[in-house]
């Protein structure tokens, strides 16, 4: 369980990129599968209002948190039929947020977002009353040019172009001025609170730690002063020992449902090699990354036979050079679907005292996707 560096190999990745401005200035990046060169793709002609200055950070002092005011979201498009859909591709008849007819994947800045256009440090010495602008990036990633389908539905080779996209955001946004942490993810259903069908996620990179990873990088920290060694390489390794709860143990990734479970169903994805974050993944780890991954979210939808809500994050170590010595990157798959026709919804001891009750145990649901495992496969 080694360290690695946190910049990319360039070898790793198998995607041609290129780039462009949609009409509001907006940029726009085109990750192809293939290695040839891309097609010559239109310019955006819209015309698009101008973008407005950036939203609000606020200080909590009595957490001590960050908290985003971004009140232009409230007009941010919601749940549109397909035939105005901003995420698929443009036609003559209608022009989407992607001017291409056809694409692989796509990234690009959000047109309504929570963090950002501009780039800023927090303000120092926070306290009551404290506020700043809410700098940073908020980007969309177009996993397919198909409206309809799921992650788990993608094709290999389409899987392995997202993870080479997730690797060159993390990496160039972690250059960014200000920026302190970068957070790729997918939130899937309308239970989760999407509010676009077709198959996306998200990137977010703030001008701060958040508070769920200043939490986790201090009892890393401390860990390794401790020990000298990586907490969540102890993890992974008392959870394969154990035996009880895992799901997959490949050549250089392993999965797992935690022994401290909070969600009904839950599962974490660990490289077997310490990286801080996707861009430090070699093209052997992406490789297997791109059929383990999508396996696990199949899995959840087999559990009840129909789609699960979930929120796949991606745990990234912090920018800051003290923190990322202790940084493991692993993935945290999430859903509060507790039955096939139940959720369970975050209400007093959860919401507001952060104090998680599971309704299930982590053993029995490690049983039962080990069982899912088998059925879709047909193996024994």
């Amino acid at each position: 369980m080694t360290g690695s560096p946190s910049r990319s190999d360039a070898t790793a990745s198998l995607t041609e990129v290129s780039s462009t401005r949609l009409a509001d200035g907006r940029e726009l990046l085109y990750f192809d599968d293939g290695i040839s060169p891309p097609p010559c793709r239109p310019e955006d002609t819209r015309d698009l209002p101008g973008r407005g200055p950036s939203g609000e950070l606020r200080y909590d002092a009595l957490s001590g948190e960050w908290v985003a005011v971004a009140a232009h979201r409230q007009h941010r498009t919601h749940l549109p039929p397909a035939d105005e859909c901003p995420l698929c591709p443009s036609t003559p008849e209608r022009s989407s947020e992607i001017p291409a007819e056809e694409y692989d994947v796509v990234v690009f800045e959000n047109r309504f977002p929570s963090l950002g256009p501009d780039l800023a440090d927090v303000p120092p010495a926070p306290g009551w009353g404290t506020r700043g602008p809410a700098g940073g990036r908020c980007e969309v990633v177009a996993f397919t040019n198909d409206h309809t389908g799921t992650f788990a539905g993608l094709d290999t080779r389409r899987v392995r172009t997202v993870i080479d996209a997730w690797a060159h955001r993390t990496e160039a946004l972690s250059a960014l001025p200000g920026v302190q942490q970068v957070f790729c993810f997918e939130n899937r259903g309308q239970d989760i609170g999407v509010t676009l069908h077709h198959p996306h996620g998200q990137i977010y990179a703030y001008p701060y730690l958040t508070p769920r990873a200043a939490v986790m990088a201090r009892a890393a920290d401390a860990f390794l002063a401790e020990t000298g060694q990586s907490l969540t390489g102890h993890i992974l390794a008392g959870e394969r020992a154990d035996g009880s709860r895992m799901l997959v143990e490949g050549e250089h990734f392993s999965a797992y449902v935690p022994f401290a479970a909070r969600w009904p169903l839950e599962i974490h994805l660990v490289p077997h090699r310490q990286v801080p974050d996707i861009a430090a993944l070699n093209g052997a780890e992406r490789d297997e990354l791109a059929v383990l991954y999508p396996d696990l979210l199949g899995r959840l939808d087999e559990l009840y036979g129909s789609p699960t809500p979930y929120i796949s994050a991606w745990h990234q170590a912090p920018v800051d050079p003290a923190l990322r010595r202790s940084g493991y990157l692993h993935l945290q798959i999430t859903s509060p679907r507790r039955a096939a026709d139940r959720l369970k919804f975050l209400a007093g001891s959860e919401a507001a005292m952060g104090a998680f009750i599971n309704d299930t145990t982590p053993e029995q649901v490690a049983a039962r996707l080990r069982e899912t495992s088998v059925r879709r496969t047909g193996t024994s």
